[in-house]
């Protein structure tokens, strides 16, 4: 199994660095063998042509806006979306250094290539404003989402591994 954690983001406005904030968290973190960390930044673009390989799991973190309060964690799977992030008629300009995870994944199908399993790990932001600090709902946020994304593909890991029978599907318990 071939797993792709992603750190998205600009450290250079505040809590949009929340991705690369938690991928260096885990940098020491005990994932399983294939289980592959990458700070990508502001470099979606980069992202989408690392998704062409094989993965049968990526883990995207990132800032997400959803309007709950600042420091919120989701998590957010991407497999019941697929159909809505295949392109439909014109191709929008895209700016290549500010793509949400969508835009990016929007981009792989156009790319010649096909999605695998994407689980995004968002924290809502209290500002995105100019700065290299992360505000303190977001900081606090970092060390839960780390663990999350060590449970999600430790998770997938162990239901890889498991008889078809064993194997949990939409969370339910084995």
């Amino acid at each position: 199994m071939r797993t792709l954690v992603a750190g998205l983001g600009n450290v250079f406005e505040s809590d949009d660095g929340f991705g690369v904030a938690v991928v260096a968290a885990l940098t020491d973190a005990a994932l399983p063998a294939g289980a592959e960390v990458r700070d990508f930044g502001i470099r979606g673009v980069h992202l989408a042509y690392q998704l062409l390989d094989d993965y049968d799991l990526v883990v995207i973190v990132d800032a997400v806006q959803r309007g709950d309060a600042p420091g919120t964690v989701y998590v957010i799977d991407h497999a019941a979306d697929v159909d809505r992030l295949q392109p439909a008629g014109d191709v929008p300009m895209l700016d290549a250094h500010d793509l949400a995870p969508d835009e990016v994944l929007a981009l792989v199908p156009l790319l010649g290539g096909a999605l695998c399993r994407v689980v995004v790990v968002g924290c809502e932001p209290a500002s995105v404003a100019p700065g290299m600090e992360l505000s303190d709902a977001v900081a606090r946020s970092v060390e839960k989402a780390a663990q999350l994304v060590i449970t999600i593909v430790q998770s997938a890991y162990a239901d890889a591994d498991a008889p078809a029978d064993q194997v949990r599907i939409g969370g339910g318990e084995r």
